[in-house]
């Protein structure tokens, strides 16, 4: 049985998702999809405004067929860490296509530049970029354009040539698939009926309409939770005041943070902490993942130990994705689990960790439903 995979966050699910699962059933009808879904933490360096079970029952209501966690060693990280995960997992699952967002929706293109970015002198290019004070993605970008003369300077494009990459490196049996992306990625302002992620989770934060920027469903959903990063503020404060040796973190390179300690006593909220602490070297998502990193205690050693796959956590499926699963489970050579298991994996481990901490901020009542339930 032939199946196509897509790889999101859904933070929130919003009209942009649902065109783009309607584009990929119009493109592979009848066939399996499976999402590589980002779980309680995103890449950003943020929490999701909704958790993860949640992010699975609004994807099955809409046509996913089979969910798995993108775990957060992988969720967390620079583009190409996220996308070497997510890759992997779909490999793993022999799933046969990949369908992602393009700005520029030229596959040919994308795959061209591959065997660039793999030679010595890209390498090198980007090394002396670095040194001239530009950050690793502006000096991604410059040592490209030196090279083949073509700039990828737009997020889509950008996060979907980390999966060309990635397939080619791993040499997966994917082949990957375009839909054109039809609006700006990181665009602010609610001002169509598909709107980015971003705009919305800005207009929520401002208290402005989005109903017809999303399903009813993913309203329905946020009028339960809504996670903000500055309710984690006061955890970061108490883990930068308490912790010794900040380098044991993830991302906390280069001295970083020294300037982290001496800007925390005048900022006022996570959000002020990184403008303040923010460089040309540095970029706010940078800066954002290495603090989320702190707070969760996600350590260099930790990352070490976690940085291949090690299991497949099934989130949900529908009656499709079971039988896909039936079909290819004696061909994937990772366990494949639904629940959480003390101390089997490092991964899972830190995965219940973060959890945790991600439902610190909720009653008992409903930490406990979406922590112990789920992970019975």
């Amino acid at each position: 049985m032939k199946s196509v995979g897509i790889i999101c966050e859904y933070n929130p699910f919003h009209n942009g998702h649902l065109y783009h699962l309607q584009k990929v059933k119009e493109m592979f009808p009848n066939t399996p999809i499976v999402l590589i879904l980002s779980g309680n933490f995103t890449q950003r360096g943020i929490p999701s405004l909704l958790d993860k079970w949640d992010k699975t029952e609004i994807a099955l209501h809409y046509g996913v067929d089979l969910v798995i966690e993108l775990p957060f060693s992988f969720a967390t990280q620079s583009a190409d860490i996220f996308a070497y995960g997510a890759i992997r997992l779909l490999s793993l699952l022999q799933v046969d296509y990949l369908v992602f967002g393009s700005e520029s929706n030229n596959i040919d293109q994308l795959t061209k530049l591959v065997p660039v970015v793999s030679s010595p002198k890209y390498h090198e290019l980007v090394r002396s970029y670095q040194n001239q004070g530009n950050n690793y993605p502006t000096s991604l970008n410059l040592a490209l354009k030196e090279l083949s003369g073509t700039s990828l300077n737009t997020p889509n494009d950008l996060l979907g040539f980390s999966y060309i990459k990635e397939i080619a490196h791993q040499q997966a049996n994917i082949i990957p698939f375009t839909i054109q992306r039809t609006n700006d990625f990181h665009g602010k302002e609610l001002n169509q009926e598909i709107s980015s992620a971003t705009s919305i989770r800005k207009a929520l934060k401002d208290k402005v309409d989005i109903s017809s920027c999303v399903p009813n469903i993913t309203l329905n959903y946020l009028k339960k939770t809504n996670y903000d990063i500055e309710c984690f503020f006061p955890f970061l404060k108490y883990k930068l005041y308490s912790t010794d040796h900040l380098d044991q973190y993830q991302t906390v390179d280069e001295g970083i943070e020294h300037r982290i300690l001496k800007q925390v006593n005048s900022a006022t909220s996570w959000e002020e902490l990184i403008k303040k602490v923010k460089t040309k070297r540095y970029t706010y998502n940078k800066i954002s993942r290495l603090l989320l990193h702190i707070l969760c205690g996600f350590t260099k050693e930790m990352a070490s130990s976690t940085k291949e796959i090690e299991y497949i956590r099934i989130l949900g499926f529908n009656e499709l994705g079971k039988k896909y699963l039936h079909e290819v489970k004696k061909k994937v050579s990772v366990p494949i689990i639904t629940k959480y298991y003390k101390d089997r994996f490092p991964g899972l481990t830190l995965e219940r960790q973060v959890d945790l901490i991600y439902t610190s901020i909720l009653g008992i009542d409903i930490q406990k439903d979406k922590i112990i339930i789920h992970n019975r």
